[in-house]
């Protein structure tokens, strides 16, 4: 009776969920009857991946594989193109693949895969498109389980198969997975940009499969619903991976890839689930606010009042102190030079953090800076030329005024791993002081190799809580270090400052350069404009 009272609206409003929940429950028992109905016709075997570690004559077969369904743990791929719509269209489109995060649930795997990329492609220029590269592979990395992937690497020959656009997923499965070959889905382009259509494209790929297995006419094939998939048809072997098994699966350990992850870009910092990005987005306008607070307070405030007020507000610094002789005399009256201070670098912050650290201004040398950061900067900066003689001559002459702080990396690094040091500091002073810095960011990233580098400061800041850890370690004499009883050079002592720091950040060395970092990131050797410059 209560119902019937209700008006007509309401009643349609009631009716409409009812009807989904039928038709998505008499879909998923058709489903399971044409399943049961193709497995007991077609295929001579069937089992779950944690069977197949028994069957070593997968070494000398063509494995062909799809690659959502039984690579990745996750069955959503909402957060990739969620990826894209933020890193290579705008903080608008995310926000409006976001709000037809609804309509994504209700309709079919198809039609959600046709909107998300009409959404995160449409008007993005396919050559400045390099979201693939620089972003989504550490995305896909820690979606990777390792069940799948051991099953995958007893292959002979590995061929992937996405519904996703090929543009997302073939760096990350040639690069890192070593797959021999990928085939994803064709984006329509027009004028040189993405018109946000994806080509019809499965005759393509059978045929390109069929030539494939031209060697290898017996091949194995691994799905999740192998019914839906045409090109099951050219192997009588196929497995299938639940969804159950897949919820249990471990993530892949680094060590496991073939290419580590040591450059990526971006400024999300977490994997954006619906849930997640629905927080960002209500803490964003705040954020802003937030960060611009943080910003006046670090400017217009003494060291011993700035420092309480911003681990108040989310911003922690700690200290390590390692080093006896950590606070010499700010200035050696005997040879009238400063002290130099050798930092890896993690963000354009690392200078005032020191300084927050030690309560005293710094001068700080940079390879490059944007005018804003110059000019909004707390403590004296110069510029580097990377001339080595002239650099030389200008870190000599700030010495001779104070102490200098200077991150021979050169360019910033975001994960575990220190870059080569340039080894121009080991010849300028005989009082360097190693310090180790490590950061921690909860929602954004404060580095960027294909962004505005004069937003970083400000974007660093706007994260909820961030921690910045500080170690002083011992102070080391420049080129006359001894090491293995014999008399180092510049490029030792760099050496031995690098490793220090790494032991201590339990950080690996690398000889890689800012020049790698770019060129993998940004299409570029790092040299370019001068208000993006890092």
């Amino acid at each position: 009776m209560v119902f019937e009272a209700l008006p007509y609206t309401l009643k349609l409003i009631l009716f409409i969920p009812r009807v989904l929940l039928k038709l998505h429950q008499n879909h998923t028992k058709a489903l399971k009857r044409t399943l049961n109905n193709t497995h007991s016709s077609h295929f001579r075997s069937q089992t779950l991946i944690s069977h197949v570690q028994t069957f070593d004559h997968l070494a000398q077969k063509t494995l062909i594989f799809d690659v959502e369904e039984t690579l990745l743990r996750s069955p959503s791929v909402f957060p990739y193109f969620m990826l894209v719509a933020f890193e290579s269209g705008s903080l608008i489109r995310a926000f409006v693949l976001l709000a037809l995060y609804p309509l994504l649930v209700l309709v079919d795997d198809e039609l959600s895969i046709k909107i998300m990329v009409m959404v995160s492609f449409f008007g993005v220029k396919k050559d400045g498109f390099r979201v693939g590269r620089s972003v989504l592979p550490k995305f896909f990395l820690e979606d990777v389980g390792m069940e799948g992937f051991d099953m995958l690497a007893r292959g002979k020959k590995k061929v992937g198969l996405s519904k996703l656009p090929q543009v997302m997923v073939e760096c990350f499965l040639i690069d890192y997975l070593e797959i021999d070959y990928v085939f994803g889905r064709e984006l329509k382009v027009f004028g040189g940009y993405f018109v946000g259509l994806m080509k019809e494209n499965k005759n393509i790929i059978k045929h390109s499969i069929n030539k494939l297995l031209e060697e290898d006419c017996d091949p194995v094939c691994f799905s999740n619903k192998p019914v839906k998939h045409d090109w099951v048809s050219c192997s009588k072997e196929v497995y299938v991976v639940s969804n159950v098994e897949k919820k249990a699966w471990k993530i892949l350990p680094r060590e496991r890839c073939s290419k580590r992850v040591i450059f990526h870009d971006g400024r999300l910092a977490f994997r954006p689930e619906p849930l997640n990005m629905l927080a960002m987005f209500m803490w964003f306008p705040f954020s802003i606010l937030l960060s611009t607070f943080r910003i006046a307070i670090a400017l217009t405030m003494s060291y011993g009042s700035s420092i309480p007020i911003l681990s108040f507000t989310g911003v922690h610094l700690k200290l390590t102190n390692n080093n006896s002789t950590l606070y010499p005399p700010s200035h050696d009256h005997k040879h009238h030079r400063g002290c130099l201070y050798v930092c890896n670098h993690r963000t354009l912050l690392d200078p005032l953090y020191l300084s927050f650290g030690l309560k005293k201004p710094f001068i700080a040398v940079t390879y490059s800076l944007s005018r804003m950061s110059e000019i909004f900067s707390p403590i004296k900066t110069m510029r580097l030329t990377r001339d080595r003689e002239q650099d030389a001559k200008t870190m000599s002459k700030m010495l001779k005024l104070g102490d200098l702080v200077v991150c021979p990396e050169g360019t910033t690094c975001r994960e575990p791993y220190l870059l080569r040091f340039s080894p121009l500091f080991a010849e300028l002073s005989d009082r360097i002081v190693p310090v180790a810095l490590d950061t921690y960011v909860s929602m954004f990233h404060g580095t960027t190799a294909g962004g505005l580098k004069c937003l970083d400061p400000f974007v660093f800041m706007m994260n909820p809580c961030s921690v910045y850890r500080v170690w002083f370690l011992d102070q080391v004499h420049g080129a006359s270090l001894e090491i293995s009883d014999a008399s180092s050079t510049r490029f030792d002592v760099a050496n031995y400052v690098q490793s220090e720091i790494g032991k201590t950040l339990e950080f690996k060395c690398t000889s890689l350069t800012r020049k790698d970092k770019y060129l993998a990131l940004a299409g570029n050797e790092g040299f370019v404009s001068y208000g993006n410059k890092q």
